[in-house]
């Protein structure tokens, strides 16, 4: 249900920016993106229950290599999330999965639980 031209109910990224910024982190979980290790306000344990267990605010921070400033192909930007989302799906939860740069070594069942909910936090900001 996510148009091009989807009004967002928050934030600042338009609906190419957000599926550009989602498949950023898509990308990263899969091992497509190497990230160096970022410095986290709290210990990665706890940075790891918080950003799994509890419901993420509005205005969530972003690491910059995520900030999306320009503008993207909505439907190119679609069909690679599509993709990407695929092929989450076909990885299995017991293999190896790469390294989160702020949550440290994540086990595929919470690779792919942070992924979907990155995905569903942003589709809400987009009443989808």
């Amino acid at each position: 249900r996510l148009r091009r031209d989807t009004p967002r109910r928050w934030g600042r990224m338009s609906a190419d920016q957000m599926l550009w910024h989602v498949n950023g982190g898509l990308a990263m979980a899969l091992g497509q993106m190497h990230i160096p290790p970022q410095r986290t306000p709290l210990p990665r344990p706890l940075m790891r229950v918080i950003a799994l267990s509890l419901p993420w605010p509005r205005g969530w921070p972003t690491m910059p290599m995520f900030v999306a400033s320009g503008s993207y192909d909505f439907e190119s930007e679609r069909a690679r999330c599509f993709q990407l989302i695929e092929q989450m799906s076909a990885k299995a939860l017991d293999e190896n999965w790469p390294r989160h740069p702020l949550l440290g070594q994540l086990s595929g069942r919470d690779a792919s639980r942070l992924q979907a909910k990155h995905l569903d936090h942003h589709l809400r900001q987009f009443g989808v």
